[in-house]
């Protein structure tokens, strides 16, 4: 079979092994004069940082005007109070299915028992939860959900002015469904807002096709910053995670699908333009409006996609949420050799399930991990251990939080009697550029 070197997958795929490479040249070179980051590893960084600030400056106006649109989509849709509780309620079973494979994973692998002695470098984050921070966390401080952090260093003093999305996300949903109280009255506000969103999607479609350089800045850093040896640390967690993102990706969501009389075939072959950006840009939001362009070339109804997949990628997180802070918890736990019970992991089910919110679609899941930490009461440092690898992690766990959020999306359109399966089993583009249109 012909490779076509001009698709987006081809040029994504291209860009991660150039990055590969570049990091591993940047780690050969060595520390700069100062003893900081060579001048390699520095233009990696860079150039990472300004493909991930793109992303991130085009993520409120995204949030606010495709959780808007999609709340007031439905009034189009028949038995629109049915489709979102069939939605929310598959959210939680796959989400319960994911923790559950987590739980299991570190049960067998410990992966923290015996590193107590190892110098493993630790970090500190800059994201805590607990529960009244969550709770607290929900209510806007100001109508723009904008937050502000001040951090001193040599005697000065910075501060910075950011979007709070989980209250953003709040936000969002209240106006929402405020058009739908209000009717009529709401469609000029809505017409603009649709408009928004269509011109927010031009911008990131653009920032979308930078990708492959971004790729490539994003996992040449990851290389030239932490080489293998925080991997080769942490190599039995790393390997855990992936083995449970793996198990959820490529049994539990081909299961699913079978079970509700879907083949996982041509579910994976359209889905993959989404998993694959999702896995390079580790950003669920990002990657909304190509996951919501598979869901609909998957056959699912146009206005249902328009509802659940916005719905989906700012609170359905197998990866982060579900996974990950299950395994996380258990490698914590075993390396400040804390004994876990019944009632610990009847906690971590809990929390992944009630508080994915917490993730917000944004890379990263330090504040759901803070979140299960403080909730079981296990020393909120142990966050600073993985922050290392962080970065390659979260690829895989946003790779998985993607598909899944198209899965319910499908899943729930074929129980529904919406899912066009005509179209779920037409042929898939290739190449991946018609998502991207």
């Amino acid at each position: 079979m012909a490779i076509n070197y001009r698709s987006f997958g081809f040029q994504v795929l291209a860009g991660m092994v150039v990055g590969l490479l570049l990091g591993l040249v940047a780690r050969q070179i060595g520390a700069g004069p100062d003893g900081d980051l060579n001048w390699m590893a520095t233009a990696l960084k860079t150039v990472g940082s300004i493909f991930v600030s793109l992303l991130k400056a085009i993520v409120p106006p995204l949030v606010f005007a495709a959780i808007v649109a999609s709340i007031a989509n439905l009034r189009a849709l028949d038995n629109a109070a049915r489709l979102a509780g069939q939605t929310l309620l598959w959210f939680a079973i796959t989400a319960l299915i994911a923790v559950a494979i987590g739980i299991t994973i570190g049960v067998i692998v410990q992966p923290g028992t015996g590193l107590q002695g190892t110098a493993l470098a630790m970090g500190k984050s800059d994201s805590m939860g607990g529960w009244l921070d969550f709770l607290k966390g929900l209510v806007p401080g100001n109508s723009l959900a904008l937050s502000a952090g001040t951090k001193i260093s040599d005697g000065g003093a910075s501060t910075s002015i950011s979007f709070n999305i989980l209250q953003l996300l709040v936000i969002s949903i209240a106006v929402g469904l405020a058009t739908l109280k209000v009717g009529e009255k709401a469609d000029a506000f809505l017409g603009f807002v649709r408009s928004l969103l269509a011109v927010v999607r031009a911008i990131l479609g653009w920032v979308i096709r930078l990708t492959p350089i971004g790729s490539a800045a994003l996992i040449g850093t990851a290389i030239a910053t932490y080489g293998w040896s925080a991997l080769a640390q942490l190599g039995t967690f790393t390997a855990a995670i992936y083995l449970g993102l793996a198990l959820v990706l490529l049994v539990v969501y081909p299961l699913l699908l079978i079970a509700n009389g879907l083949k996982p075939g041509p579910f994976f072959a359209k889905a993959w333009p989404a998993i694959q950006l999702a896995f390079v840009s580790r950003s669920s939001v990002g990657t909304l409006p190509v996951t919501e362009a598979v869901t609909e070339r998957l056959g699912v109804d146009k206005g249902y996609a328009a509802f659940a997949i916005p719905l989906a990628s700012t609170t359905k997180m197998d990866g982060c949420a579900s996974i990950y802070p299950a395994l996380a918890a258990i490698f914590v736990a075993g390396f400040y050799g804390i004994p876990l019970h019944f009632i610990d992991y009847a906690l971590i089910v809990f929390v992944s399930v009630i508080g994915s919110a917490a993730t917000a679609g944004l890379t990263g899941a330090i504040v759901m991990l803070t979140l299960t930490l403080s909730t079981l009461g296990l020393p909120l440092e142990g966050v600073g251990l993985l922050l290392a690898i962080d970065p390659i992690l979260d690829m895989g766990r946003t790779a998985v939080n993607v598909a899944g959020q198209v899965l319910v999306g499908v899943i729930v359109a074929k129980r529904e009697g919406i899912l066009d399966e005509a179209a779920y089993y037409g042929a898939a583009d290739p190449t991946g550029e018609q998502a991207l249109t």
